[in-house]
């Protein structure tokens, strides 16, 4: 046997393979990914942070930054390019495009965030709001971040697309962040998304210190009313007046507000139980694995390992800190114009729009105050008045820079 032969055989394979990538050029930022993308997957399965989009997340991250897949090629798919012009052939993909470029058509065309909330609609109760329509205030005080944070991130020297894709961070809506993005900023897609779900994933972390800082014992003490009881016909109608009202104000909002409001019709109007089912479970669960594997995709190393992604994390934590402290004052003030001792102003916290999570946190430092204190239907009206508070910001941006 030739063992020349042999070896220059071996040699060949070892030069062409995706080991060797990792060695040339700026291959290294691939392999940082890849390990990045481990500790992503660690906290999903581990650690459970939001398994059900992190793990996705962090598995399409792990396979764009595998060298020699083409399974996505974010080069043409994150530029100027139209997605006509991509499946027509004017823009040529060496090979021919990989399986995540065209499960990533739906994030270009803007389809799986839309889908997302018609699976949350199905699961959100809107009774706690309706009741309560002061909630409405707090759920808008919670924006207030998107816009303080892209005031700071214009500042900075970012566009205001891209301002305004980093401020909606603040929204603590994923789908919502990742709709913006994609129409404003697709460039900056993995870091937003990556920042968007870690920060809902640690808000058990990050609100309480930002909660406590803001309140005294006896504001969290505060035991307040019952709420009302709402009737079936208030909630066939809210999702109906609330979609004529915004959509006429607002109408790039339509495709989220409009998608939530129709599952929250599914839900309550009783009639339609199969279609509401599919909704919130299989197509949810379905378009949940396309959108976040997808996502993870656009965090390839030279896309991702930027100073301007370290920015944008550090942004996206002041607009969530500055949402959630907003809430909390505005709950202040309004307790205190009612006489100071009805509204506990931690279910400000809950304005931010993680369902059901940030309502959980207000009932969970509100009971080691006061054990036979029971806040967590206060809180999700604010709650579930955030979802829709941030979609609007999201119109609103639209409008404003698209």
């Amino acid at each position: 046997m030739d063992f020349t032969v042999l070896w220059k055989a071996v040699e060949s394979i070892l030069q062409n393979s995706g080991f060797a990538y990792f060695f040339q050029g700026d291959g290294w930022m691939n392999l940082v990914m890849i390990l990045v993308s481990f500790v992503l997957l660690y906290l999903a399965i581990k650690k459970q942070f939001e398994p059900l989009l992190l793990l996705p997340i962090a598995f399409g991250m792990l396979l764009t930054n595998l060298p020699n897949a083409n399974m996505f090629h974010p080069d043409v798919f994150l530029g100027d390019h139209t997605v006509k012009e991509i499946l027509v052939g004017v823009v040529e993909i060496e090979g021919g495009p990989g399986l995540l470029d065209l499960l990533y058509l739906g994030v270009k065309l803007g389809i799986y965030p839309p889908l997302i909330f018609l699976g949350i609609g199905c699961m959100t109760d809107f009774g706690p709001l309706i009741s309560n329509p002061k909630s409405l205030l707090l759920g808008a005080a919670a924006q207030v971040g998107i816009f303080v944070t892209f005031a700071g991130a214009s500042a900075l020297g970012f566009t205001a697309q891209e301002a305004a894709s980093i401020g909606i961070i603040g929204g603590a809506d994923g789908p919502t962040a990742i709709f913006l993005t994609s129409k404003l900023a697709p460039h900056l897609l993995g870091a937003i998304a990556v920042a968007a779900y870690s920060y809902m994933a640690l808000i058990p972390i990050i609100q309480p210190p930002i909660m406590k800082a803001l309140t005294t014992k006896r504001e969290r003490n505060i035991v307040m009313k019952e709420l009302r009881k709402v009737s079936h016909t208030e909630k066939i109608i809210f999702p109906i007046m609330v979609t004529v009202v915004c959509v006429l104000l607002l109408p790039d909002a339509a495709p989220l507000i409009g998608c939530l409001m129709l599952g929250n019709l599914f839900k309550e109007c009783g009639v339609v139980d199969r279609l509401c089912k599919t909704a919130q479970n299989e197509l949810m669960n379905i378009v949940t694995i396309f959108l976040g594997i997808t996502v993870g995709a656009t965090a390839n190393g030279q896309n991702f390992l930027k100073l301007e992604t370290l920015m944008i994390i550090a942004l996206g934590l002041v607009a969530f800190a500055i949402s959630t402290a907003s809430g909390v004052l505005i709950a202040k003030l309004m307790n205190a114009l009612s006489g100071g001792n009805s509204i506990n102003p931690l279910i400000g916290s809950a304005g931010v729009s993680a369902v059901p999570m940030a309502a959980r946190v207000s009932q969970t430092v509100g009971q080691k105050e006061n054990p036979s204190n029971f806040l967590l239907m206060h809180a999700m009206g604010p709650n579930v008045a955030g979802v829709i508070g941030s979609a609007v910001a999201a119109g609103v941006l639209l409008t404003l820079f698209r």
